[in-house]
């Protein structure tokens, strides 16, 4: 039987429901959607879509150094917008923190995000080797 376990960090918003910021699981971490919340002020990062895009990244980050892995070992993620036009802005910050081999990923269109956001992202990752 293998074992999970959650992942929490501080550096991170916490989670606002029944779920937890990461999981690892076998090899793999998995990093639950992360919405442009600072951590340390518990507030929305608004305005700027471009910074909005890049606080989400920097809490993906922080769950899966909290986990011992990095945006380096990220194999695939999920990047939800609420609107496509802000897809070009988003793709240039999500270039801000990943490098080639780039994971594979998928970017949908959604209706609408928790606390109003515009822009999500979960990823999963490597997990570190034991």
């Amino acid at each position: 039987m293998n074992a999970k376990s959650p992942i929490s960090t501080a550096s991170a918003p916490s989670a606002i429901g029944p779920y937890s910021q990461g999981i690892l699981a076998g090899p793999l971490v998995f990093v639950s959607g992360q919405l442009p919340v600072d951590p340390v002020s518990g507030q929305m990062v608004t305005g700027d879509i471009a910074a909005e895009a890049r606080q989400a990244l920097a809490n993906v980050r922080a769950i899966l150094e909290a986990a011992g892995s990095s945006l380096g070992q990220v194999v695939k993620t999920t990047v939800f917008l609420t609107d496509m036009n802000d897809f070009a802005v988003v793709n240039a910050a999500y270039a801000e923190f990943f490098s080639a081999p780039f994971p594979a990923r998928a970017c949908i269109a959604v209706a609408g995000l928790p606390k109003g956001a515009r822009v999500e992202v979960e990823a999963v990752a490597l997990a570190p080797a034991a």
